[in-house]
């Protein structure tokens, strides 16, 4: 599996540590892991909270990316900002509890964290015993067990629902503030990450003609 983690720039301080914890999980596993950034506060590409979102819609539908691991100082505006885009189901995860209901539940496709609220003594091993609960089993078999075909009914249902609520991604990149677009996908690495990694055509030509783009000068 493609793992994305997509770092907050309020949060890019911790950028190593959170990398660190998901690569020494994930890797092990047999998971991929690319770092979209940011990796540092000193970035000159700076991710807000809302570009996370939109970044994570990009990777996710366009094939770059299975799972996005995100966040923010609460976790909650990456969140609401990643299930905004469409075909993105983003659960809040704070703790391994969470991580396990989250991935047998409601198997969504991205996590959102709080990396300032509760961030503190041991904070890594927090987030390797997270990314364990997500990682390092199969999801969607649902909690309690004997519940597990409603459950999968439901996501279906959600999945459905979202389909008709939201536009197609290209759609939303065709009509979205092309300035925030270009922020969003101005990272270090993005080009070297999402051009190997997109599979959707449309979605990876667009973005192609969006980074050759230069971006306006001020007068």
């Amino acid at each position: 599996m493609k793992i994305a983690l997509i770092v907050e720039n309020s949060q890019a301080a911790k950028s190593a540590t959170i990398h660190d914890a998901l690569a020494a999980v994930a890797v092990p596993l047999g998971h991929e892991v690319f770092h979209y950034g940011m990796y540092t506060p000193e970035d000159k590409a700076s991710l807000t909270y809302v570009m996370n979102g939109l970044l994570t819609g990009i990777l996710l539908n366009s094939g770059a990316a299975d799972f996005v691991v995100t966040g923010c100082g609460t976790g909650m505006g990456s969140m609401l900002a990643a299930n905004s885009m469409p075909g993105v189901f983003c659960g809040l995860v704070i703790d391994p509890t969470d991580a396990f209901l989250f991935g047998q539940i409601n198997d969504g496709n991205a996590i959102s964290m709080p990396y300032a609220k509760g961030f503190g003594w041991a904070a890594e091993l927090n987030l390797q015993d997270v990314y364990r609960k997500l990682f390092e089993g199969e999801r969607g078999l649902g909690y309690p067990k004997e519940r597990a075909e409603i459950m999968a009914k439901n996501r279906g249902i959600l999945k459905s629902v979202k389909a008709v609520t939201c536009h197609d991604m290209l759609t939303v990149l065709k009509a979205i503030d092309q300035d925030l677009l270009k922020a969003a996908v101005a990272g270090e690495k993005f080009q070297e990450y999402f051009f190997a990694n997109a599979t959707d055509a449309g979605i990876r030509d667009y973005i192609k003609s969006v980074v050759a783009t230069p971006a306006l000068q001020p007068a």
